[in-house]
């Protein structure tokens, strides 16, 4: 119940040459086995440190640089605190407001960007107990705030200038300062491209005429692909589509899965094609499901049945010869035989 799902979904796809580092935090109100507090601190896709309230201090993922570690730990515990005092504060409003009793969970996702190289934006998206309560944006080049989260109390003149000045000031250029500095310490992973590999299936479903056909990406990096699967040149609708997700392989680089159950007549009557969009793609791929080849269940069964066959067939052979083999040599002994003991017709007369 705790995996930030909602905020992740709040991610928008990167670019090439853009960059975010982004904190997810979460705070637990309630008695559970977690820790009170705690943050994920990643770059792009790759976790590059943790935090939590069990030891307040942070712990880094990667190969920081030793001389950049006090000052780490300082803008660490600057910018990690704050967000805690917020999350409390906040935590504790709603519950009253709303007479809730019992575990609540808080969460922030929150960071900036640099897009080809230059600030952009430095976001923050929150939500209660799964529900979305809003989004605060700073433009630091237009010195702007954008807030439309739902329990932000109103700000008099007097703290509205100091939110603007904490984050032109303090959040925004500690951000950026950690996101460049990161990027050039994990510059091997994070743009390391990897072009995607593309696989259709197709498969018969047990104790059913339909087929799942399916289009499978995967050994790719960075983890932003565009997969679609068309039906006449015409994009299938989302609700039919199963699967879906971006899942990491284990080895750095990640995989996606589409797919889509239809019946033998759909597959005489509508062509069926998958495709693919990635950063390390000069163009799309575009591949073709063939409605003349046979499912990939009954190729599968049909070459298993054959090879049956066929072993059946070359073992009848062998074990013919063997025993034609052995008769033949036992009639040549018995002439042999024969021929060495039985009389002369000059001896018979003697």
């Amino acid at each position: 119940m705790f995996v930030i799902v909602y905020l992740l979904s709040c991610l928008t796809v990167v670019s090439a040459g853009s960059h975010s580092l982004m904190v997810f935090a979460t705070y637990i109100d309630g008695q559970t086995p977690f820790p009170e507090f705690s943050i994920v601190v990643m770059l792009d896709d790759l976790q590059i440190a943790y935090y939590d309230s069990t030891s307040w201090k942070v712990v880094y993922h990667t190969h920081s640089d030793s001389k950049y570690y006090d000052e780490e730990q300082s803008d660490a515990s600057i910018v990690f605190q704050y967000i805690y005092n917020h999350l409390k504060h906040w935590t504790l409003n709603l519950k009253d407001q709303l007479n809730h009793t019992g575990v609540h969970v808080t969460q922030r996702l929150v960071g900036c960007e640099l897009l080809n190289d230059k600030p952009g934006l430095f976001k923050s998206w929150d939500a209660f107990d799964q529900q979305n309560m809003g989004e605060f944006t700073f433009d630091m080049e237009k010195n702007k705030i954008q807030n439309t989260l739902k329990w932000r109390i109103t700000l008099d003149q007097a703290a509205q200038l100091h939110t603007k000045f904490m984050h032109q000031n303090v959040y925004h250029p500690i951000c950026i300062k950690t996101l460049r500095r990161y990027l050039n310490i994990e510059k091997n992973n994070v743009m390391r491209k990897v072009k995607p590999r593309v696989r259709l299936m197709r498969k018969r479903l047990p104790d059913s005429y339909r087929l799942q056909i399916s289009c499978l990406a995967t050994g790719f990096h960075p983890r932003h692909i565009n997969l679609t699967l068309f039906r006449d040149g015409q994009p299938v609708d989302d609700d039919q589509i199963t699967e879906g997700e971006i899942l990491s392989n284990g080895d750095g680089t990640y995989q996606m899965r589409k797919s889509l159950v239809i019946s033998e007549e759909d597959r005489e009557e509508h062509k069926y094609n998958c495709t693919m969009k990635h950063l390390n793609l000069d163009n799309k791929l575009d591949i073709t499901f063939d409605a003349d080849e046979s499912d990939q269940g009954s190729f599968s069964l049909s070459v298993v049945f054959s090879v049956l066959v066929f072993m059946c067939v070359t073992v009848l052979i062998i074990t013919a010869l063997i025993i034609w083999r052995k008769r033949r040599t036992a009639d040549r002994g018995s002439e042999t035989s024969q021929s060495k003991y039985s009389p002369t017709p000059s001896s018979a007369s003697r």
